[in-house]
């Protein structure tokens, strides 16, 4: 994380699928164009989700792992 602006954090951990995506998409839609967003989540489905939700909207993912049962997603409002 190497960027400019420091990310918004979204802690979904503990909800499954759909609720991590619903939230995101109301984050994203305050967001400023160019801001950064931090999303950590629980639920395995969002590996497969997330990227998709980026890819579909347009916003860059930027980064995505996972460390201890925890995925991370550093997501770029993208337009």
């Amino acid at each position: 994380m190497s960027e400019y602006t420091t990310p918004s954090i979204l802690d979904t951990q503990g909800l499954m699928c759909p609720e991590p995506v619903m939230l995101l998409h109301n984050a994203v839609r305050d967001m400023a164009v160019g801001d950064l967003l931090q999303v950590l989540a629980t639920d395995p489905s969002t590996q497969r989700d997330i990227p998709k939700f980026c890819a579909f909207l347009g916003h860059e993912l930027v980064e995505q792992g996972e460390s201890d049962g925890v995925y991370r997603y550093l997501i770029r409002k993208v337009g």
